[in-house]
């Protein structure tokens, strides 16, 4: 039965660090089934392996029906839609980029934080690896794209934080500068009890 993992929230020094490419595929199916039960849990579209804990070359986004529509509605507005496809994104790397989106977008390690004035590319080719290491391309344009880009950049230590313009990030960190501070004293709860337990 899958396991719900631990999300790591703001402030956790692994959220900043650089993930490895995976190359011993024996585990990969069993964690990917956990994070995917992880964001399920969570209601999320997507999770990467860093926001497990897990420095990783992994990630999972999920693709629904209507997605585009439902991402301009506010929560209660719509149900959930239907899932359409489900990703595990193994050592993924995108091959092609085209055109510009400016969105809405969140992170279940930063909950309840949401900017609108995030960019990204509309268009993607991104090349990766099945859980047992097949190869597979896919097309992603839009609201998908953007899960993809957002994950891929968890890869790398980046948040979505990071990719908000200039001139408008400073004011949104100040208005944020309460919530962000709560999850950076979460995060470091966190870890010190993961210690205590490790000993």
């Amino acid at each position: 039965m899958a396991e719900i993992l631990p999300i790591r929230l703001y402030g956790d020094p692994v959220l900043r660090k650089k993930a490895r490419a995976v190359q011993d595929f024996s585990e990969i199916a069993t964690l990917a089934e956990n994070m995917v039960e992880t964001m399920f849990e969570y209601g999320g579209v997507g999770l990467a392996a860093p926001q497990v804990g897990l420095l990783r070359r992994l990630f999972i986004a999920a693709e629904y029906a209507l997605e585009e529509e439902e991402a301009e509605a506010e929560e209660d507005e719509q149900p959930r839609s239907v899932l359409k496809n489900l990703y595990v994104m193994v050592n993924p790397r995108i091959t092609y980029r085209a055109g510009e989106q400016v969105g809405t977008e969140g992170c279940l390690s930063i909950p309840g934080v949401y900017s609108d004035d995030v960019p990204r590319d509309l268009q993607i080719r991104v090349e990766y690896q099945e859980v047992n290491g097949e190869p597979r391309t896919l097309e992603a344009e839009g609201y998908l794209a953007r899960v993809i880009q957002h994950e891929l950049d968890h890869l790398e230590g980046v948040l979505f934080l990071d990719r908000i313009p200039a001139e408008l990030r400073r004011p949104f960190m100040e208005e944020h500068r309460s919530e962000l501070a709560e999850m950076q004293r979460k995060a470091k709860a966190f870890l010190r009890e993961l210690r205590t337990e490790q000993k």
